[in-house]
């Protein structure tokens, strides 16, 4: 048995712990006073207090904490410190295993710039644009000249839709230059900016690599995140269904081919961008971490990540019992955020009702529970309400039920939000593309 400390919170620190403690594995967390009383918190076999919420962005207090509840192994979920090369090096320092890739893996995939780069010599192309960071509006106009409008500014260090500008004519771009280059120096440290042609009517899609000890990847089916409001995913499902068999064989191909140039191991997932027009594909980033919507592969595949993270982490290259290559039948995934449906502005408070979608088909990884109170200190994402059936349309329908079973009061809460998008003609069709619901 070993302890798994869960370097995070909410949702996604309960389903770690749910899976880590169905292995025999013992679980430690980090709480602040604000969420002492959270599902996390009370599932977890130790807890460590934080004196802030803000701890958990904290290198130095994390890694104490991990090392005060004598962990084996980190898992840092997805969020605050997952992507951070200094928290993954800060803990192999201890003497502890990070469940992920390597901290120089990190960083070099972390960087915007340099991930282009690496895919280019892989032979997984991005879109047209700059060669690495611009420098001032002079190198974004050069650009611009010779990639056309619209562009995308893009935060070297940004992630997570954070740190992005579309812009369609020169008289915007300047602007959006400043404004994102702040934004990206209050939020990453790192002001930093790239600059690529913008594809209009485009799907986003993503392929979820698992980079083994034996220096393996194995690519499993995408997932179609293109449901996003300011570039922030909402819904996701998998597999994709605007793609042909060619297509998806060949955005596995260049997933694999990408995680194996860097010498990837562990989970993380390659996002791409399909050009509706011409069919294109083209890199978009690499997270080096596990994703929100990383149910709906376990749903299409029947695995578990968290489990075969652990296992490579461990040093097993062992493929999961059950693994299917293939995927099978058809996964939604919709996140339930305490924001109200109209303005999507956050709406804490505590909860006097809490009803979640149960039968065949269903699960709901949730944060949250009834009684606790929503804070305005984190992403307000409450749960995420998972639906898996045989066809899409059967994946469809049970969804669109799932989300009138939601009852929550209190916070404020998106499910009229979701409901709109799945009873939309375009996203029934299948044909939508990423400004589906702006």
């Amino acid at each position: 048995m070993a302890t798994v400390f869960v370097a995070n919170r909410g949702e996604i620190a309960a389903r770690i712990i749910r899976t880590a403690q169905a292995l025999g594995h013992r679980c430690a967390v980090a709480v602040p006073a604000v969420d002492a009383d959270l599902p996390y918190a009370t599932g977890a076999d130790e807890v460590v207090a934080l004196e802030s919420p803000r701890d958990f962005g904290d290198v130095a207090i994390m890694t104490a904490a991990a090392v005060a509840v004598g962990a084996d192994l980190v898992h840092p979920g997805y969020g605050f410190l997952s992507e951070n090369a200094d928290f993954a090096r800060s803990v192999e320092k201890a003497g502890l295993i990070f469940v992920g890739p390597s901290p120089e893996v990190i960083s070099l995939m972390g960087d915007k710039a340099s991930a282009r780069r690496i895919a280019e010599a892989a032979g997984v192309p991005g879109p047209a644009g700059s060669d690495g960071p611009v420098v001032g509006a002079e190198g974004a106009q050069l650009v611009a000249r010779r990639v056309g409008f619209p562009l995308m500014v893009k935060a070297v260090a940004g992630g997570g839709g954070i740190g992005m500008a579309v812009v369609h004519d020169a008289d915007e771009l300047e602007e959006a230059l400043t404004r994102v280059a702040s934004r990206a120096e209050t939020v990453f440290g790192d002001a930093r900016l790239i600059v690529e042609r913008y594809v209009e009517r485009s799907r986003h899609v993503e392929v979820q690599v698992m980079g083994l000890p034996d220096g393996r990847v194995v690519a499993l089916a995408e997932r179609d995140c293109s449901v996003q409001r300011r570039h922030q995913k909402v819904v996701e499902e998998s597999p994709s269904p605007v793609l042909d068999e060619v297509a998806r064989a060949e955005l596995r191909r260049r997933a694999s081919a990408l995680a194996a140039a860097v010498g990837y191991v562990n989970a993380g997932t390659v996002e791409f961008i399909y050009d509706l027009d011409t069919g294109e594909l083209a890199f978009l980033e690499m997270n080096t971490r596990l994703q929100v919507e990383h149910p709906v592969t376990e749903a299409v595949h029947g695995i578990d990540l968290v489990a075969w993270q652990l296992a490579i982490a461990s040093g097993s290259s062992e493929l999961p019992d059950g693994l299917d290559d293939e995927p099978r039948g058809h996964a939604i995934e919709l996140r339930v955020y305490a924001e109200d449906s109209e303005r999507f502005l956050p709406r804490p408070g505590t909860i006097t009702t809490w009803e979640m979608p149960e039968g065949e088909g269903i699960r709901v990884d949730a944060g949250y529970a009834l009684g606790n109170t929503v804070t305005p200190f984190f992403d307000p994402l409450l749960a995420k309400v998972v639906v898996f059936a045989d066809t899409r349309a059967g994946a469809l329908s049970l969804a669109r039920g799932a989300v009138e079973d939601v009852e929550v009061e209190g916070p404020g809460v998106n499910t009229a939000f979701l409901a709109r998008v799945l009873s939309s003609e375009a996203f029934a069709s299948g044909d939508y593309a990423t400004g589906l619901v702006g």
